[in-house]
């Protein structure tokens, strides 16, 4: 999978498996506006019935695998974020985006690991399937 993320320095795809990096000329779609019924979203993305949400709070993300009807706390010890999304093919897959580094989850949001590529401040971000 590939993201896509836009940065103060310039677009570039970022390969979540092998963490190579490089270059885009591509800019990541606008999110689609979710309304969801949590206050202070920063950014929030769904697939199906699962709805990621960045919030201004500790932790920075709620996770609902039923629309939004109920939602679980998630990113314990994650940074605060500023953008995120899901895979298109496997909702339980995600990218979340703090200042200028990334984390992925391949389980739903339990549990993040980092990616080891920083880059410059993050403004938006796009998953894509290789």
């Amino acid at each position: 999978m590939i993201a896509l993320v836009a940065t103060a320095g310039g677009t570039f795809e970022v390969d979540v498996e092998t963490e190579a990096i490089e270059p885009s000329t591509d800019e990541p779609s606008a999110p689609a506006k979710l309304v969801l019924n949590l206050p202070r979203v920063i950014a929030a993305a769904a697939s199906g019935a699962t709805v990621f949400a960045v919030v201004d709070t500790k932790p920075p993300l709620y996770v609902s695998h039923d629309a939004g009807s109920t939602w679980r706390a998630s990113g314990h010890g994650l940074p605060a974020g500023h953008a995120l999304a899901l895979s298109p093919e496997t909702p339980d897959v995600a990218v979340f985006a703090a200042r200028n580094r990334l984390y992925v989850t391949r389980d739903g949001g339990r549990f993040w690991t980092a990616l080891a590529v920083e880059l410059p401040e993050i403004l938006a971000l796009e998953l894509r399937a290789v």
